[in-house]
């Protein structure tokens, strides 16, 4: 069987994108075969697209590191023909071709079954960004934030893990306080949950002293560099940062000090290579704390020839909320 497929081109050394017929025999070894249905654009997503990190070593190559569809074919006891599931992570998209095609083949273990009351659209709404917001507000509630116990912070609020952040935590009875540079996506954020905006240039400067006046009980970070040495100063006592992005750099110009005077926690949160139970989880409680009507709001659907455009749009932070890839338009 044929199928398209957006494939990446390494040709005098730049990237050439091609929608192509492919056959499925050129898929990698895998127990499960998916015919897929929808994929979506993150971040990373982007930056492969770009040729950025040299994240992909071997062309051609088809992007797309998530992906939910209907299982076509099983060797797997664990699936079925039929079956509804969702793949995030596992660097399937990386090191190995992923979702930006109509057919995928992967490890049975790479996959999760669809949660009901998620069609195969939302599911990929959500996808890694969306998965990612989920672990850090798991990872939060871990280290003890509740509602009621202050504001919490998300940076990066109208990108992709930022706007799931933002519906997740408000919907879950917390004040949030949204960080960004764009004034104008104020309504599209207080759409979301946001009770308050900030501009994003007062966390992105260098902290000039170790501690600063408590504000966050909890906060998000996708951003990462300047902006979470910032955050880190301003958390209060005991509270935790759960740092998810480097969207501002990977540096980390802070000090220890808030952690020794205020036993602050920074809290990694790794979606790529999360155990299998997490996700369950992690999928358990998107199905049901996320308001779909939100999910929704900050979704645009694109077909794989919109891709090479909107890459570089997302790593200029340009793109709002989540975009999701009809792969069969």
């Amino acid at each position: 069987m044929s199928f398209r497929a957006l494939v990446l081109h390494e040709e005098g050394g730049k990237l050439v994108p091609r929608i192509e017929t492919l056959d499925e025999e050129r898929l990698p070894a895998g127990e499960v075969t998916v015919a897929v249905e929808y994929s979506t654009l993150n971040y990373k997503d982007a930056m492969i697209l770009q040729g950025i990190g040299r994240l992909v070593r071997n062309y051609p190559h088809v992007p797309g590191i998530d992906f939910a569809g209907t299982v076509e074919r099983s060797d797997s006891p664990e699936f079925n023909p039929g079956d509804p599931v969702v793949l995030t992570g596992w660097r399937v998209g990386e090191v190995q071709w992923g979702g930006y095609a109509e057919r995928a083949r992967v490890k049975a273990a790479y996959l999760v079954r669809r949660p009901q009351g998620l069609d195969a659209r939302r599911a990929m709404a959500i996808g890694t960004a969306g998965f990612t917001a989920m672990l850090a507000v798991l990872a939060l509630e871990r280290h003890g934030l509740e509602p009621g116990m202050g504001d919490v912070l998300v940076t990066g609020a109208a990108g992709g893990v930022g706007s799931v952040a933002v519906s997740l935590l408000s919907r879950l009875g917390h004040r949030v306080v949204a960080s960004t540079g764009r004034p104008e996506q104020l309504g599209y954020l207080q759409g979301l949950g946001a009770a308050e905006l900030i501009d994003r240039a007062t966390l992105a400067q260098k902290p000039t002293r170790p501690l600063d006046s408590e504000r966050w009980a909890g906060a998000v970070d996708p951003v990462g560099g300047t902006t979470l040495a910032t955050v880190l100063t301003q958390l209060k006592h005991r509270a935790s940062v759960a740092a998810c992005g480097l969207a501002g750099g990977s540096d980390l110009p802070a000090t220890v000090i808030p952690f020794l005077l205020r036993g602050i926690n920074l809290l990694g949160i790794d979606s790529v290579m999360c155990p299998y139970a997490e996700r369950l989880e992690a999928w358990a409680r998107l199905a049901r704390d996320l308001p779909l009507d939100r999910l929704d709001r900050m979704t645009e659907t694109v077909p794989l020839s919109a891709l090479p455009e909107l890459a570089p749009k997302i790593l200029e932070g340009a793109v709002r909320g989540r975009v999701v890839v009809d792969v069969r338009a």
